[in-house]
C-alpha cells in the first residue's frame, strides 16, 4: 500500500480522536455502536463537511481492516452524509491576467502561471523533477497525480523560457548538492533500494527545488534531503496578490485550475479532452464546469430591467418644475356604508 504522507497523518489523527473520545479503550472491545456514535458525534456535534465525514469512516476502515485484521462489514453499512453541490469559484481571463501580472516574475509567480496554464493540482506542480518536462513534444507528464494515477498536459510555450530559466537554477543547486556530498532528492515508493545512484541525479532532482535542507519525516534515521518548494508559500503569495489587485472573490491556489478548465470549455474543447487533461476519473465531475458555463441564470434577464427600460406615467418622463405646487392626494372615498352606532345616538340624544 502505498499512502501519501498526508493520508498517513490524517489517519492516525482520526484514530486517534476515535481512541480518546472512547475513553482510551482498544478498539478491538468497540463495536459497532461505538464506530456509529462516534460518527453521528461528528456529524451532528462537530458538522463535519461530508469530506471529512468520509475520511474519518475512511480512517476506521484501514483501522479494523489492515491494522488490526477484523473484518466488519457493517462498517460499510453505515450512513454517510451526502456531499452538497458547490458550484467552484472562477475566475475571468482578465482576472487571472491581473492576478499573473502582480505576482511578477518570481517562483512563485512561475509557478502559478504554470498551474493555470496546465490545470495541474498544486502538489502536481511543485513535485515536478525535471526528466518529467519534455520541451522537445510540448508537454509535462503528472507523476503520481491525485488516485496515484499518471497522465500527460500541455506545456505552454509562453512558459519555455522561464522554465528553463528555473532548471538552470535548480541545476545549481544540485550541484552545491553534489560538491557537498549531501544524499539526494526523497524517491517514492522504494524506487530509492531499486535505483541506488537515482536520487542523485540530475533526472529526478526537482525544478522547483527548496532553498534548504530538510529532514525526511518518514525516515527513523533522520535523513536529509532537499526538499520541493514547500506549499504554503505559493499559498501566501497568491493570497496577498488577490488582496492586492482587489478580486472580490475566495480565490485560492486551486481556483486557477477551476479557471484552466473553465477557459477551455469556453474556448470549444472537447469536454473529454478537458476530462483528460484534469485527471478526472468520471466525466461526471468535469461536468460541474458545464454547468458554471451553461447556467440558466446567466443568459436570462431580469424582470427588474424591463421595469426600469418603461416609465411608469407621464409625471415620470416630465421635467420637474421647482415652482410648481405640490399635488396632493385625494382622500379615496369610503368603500363601506356609514351606519350611527349606539354610542353616537346615545350622545345625541343626551
Amino acid at each position: 500500500m502505498h499512502y501519501s504522507l498526508r493520508t498517513e497523518e490524517a489517519y492516525v489523527y482520526w484514530v486517534r480522536g476515535f481512541v480518546r473520545w472512547s475513553g482510551l479503550r482498544h478498539p478491538r472491545e468497540l463495536g459497532s455502536m461505538e464506530v456509529q456514535a462516534y460518527l453521528v458525534m461528528l456529524a451532528n456535534e462537530r458538522r463535519v463537511a461530508a469530506s471529512t465525514h468520509r475520511q474519518a469512516l475512511s480512517a476506521l476502515l484501514f483501522l479494523y481492516r489492515e491494522v488490526l485484521g477484523v473484518d466488519m462489514p457493517w462498517l460499510q453499512e453505515l450512513g454517510r452524509p451526502i456531499p452538497k453541490k458547490r458550484i467552484p469559484v472562477v475566475l475571468t481571463q482578465m482576472e487571472v491576467q491581473t492576478l499573473l501580472a502582480h505576482m511578477g516574475d518570481a517562483v512563485t509567480g512561475l509557478l502559478a502561471r504554470l498551474l493555470y496554464g496546465t490545470g495541474m493540482r498544486l502538489l502536481e506542480g511543485i513535485r515536478l523533477r525535471v526528466k518529467d518536462v519534455d520541451f522537445v513534444r510540448q508537454v509535462i507528464v503528472v507523476r503520481d497525480g491525485k488516485g496515484g494515477k499518471d497522465r500527460v498536459v500541455m506545456l505552454p510555450r509562453a512558459l519555455e523560457g522561464p522554465l528553463r530559466a528555473q532548471l538552470l537554477h535548480a541545476r545549481r543547486l544540485w550541484r552545491l548538492d553534489q560538491e557537498q556530498g549531501r544524499s539526494g532528492v526523497y524517491l517514492p515508493h522504494a524506487l530509492a533500494a531499486k535505483y541506488k545512484r537515482a536520487a542523485e541525479s540530475w533526472a529526478w532532482f526537482w525544478i522547483f527545488p527548496a532553498d534548504g535542507i530538510s529532514t525526511d519525516p518518514r525516515s527513523g534515521e533522520g535523513a536529509t534531503h532537499r526538499h520541493h518548494l514547500h506549499e504554503k508559500r505559493l499559498q501566501r503569495d497568491l493570497k496577498a496578490a488577490v488582496d492586492a489587485v482587489r478580486i472580490a472573490k475566495p480565490a485560492t491556489v486551486h481556483t486557477l485550475r477551476h479557471s484552466f478548465a473553465t477557459h477551455l470549455l469556453q474556448a470549444g474543447t472537447d469536454i473529454r479532452t478537458v476530462q483528460s487533461l484534469l485527471g478526472h476519473a468520471d466525466v461526471s465531475t468535469t461536468m460541474i464546469y458545464t454547468h458554471v458555463l451553461k447556467s440558466s441564470a446567466a443568459g436570462t434577464s431580469s424582470p427588474l430591467d424591463g421595469l426600469m427600460m418603461v416609465p411608469m406615467d407621464d409625471e415620470a418622463v416630465e421635467p420637474r418644475n421647482e415652482h410648481k405646487p405640490p399635488h396632493r392626494a385625494r382622500e379615496p372615498s369610503p368603500c363601506y356604508r356609514v351606519t350611527p352606532s349606539f354610542t353616537a345616538a346615545a350622545t345625541s340624544a343626551s
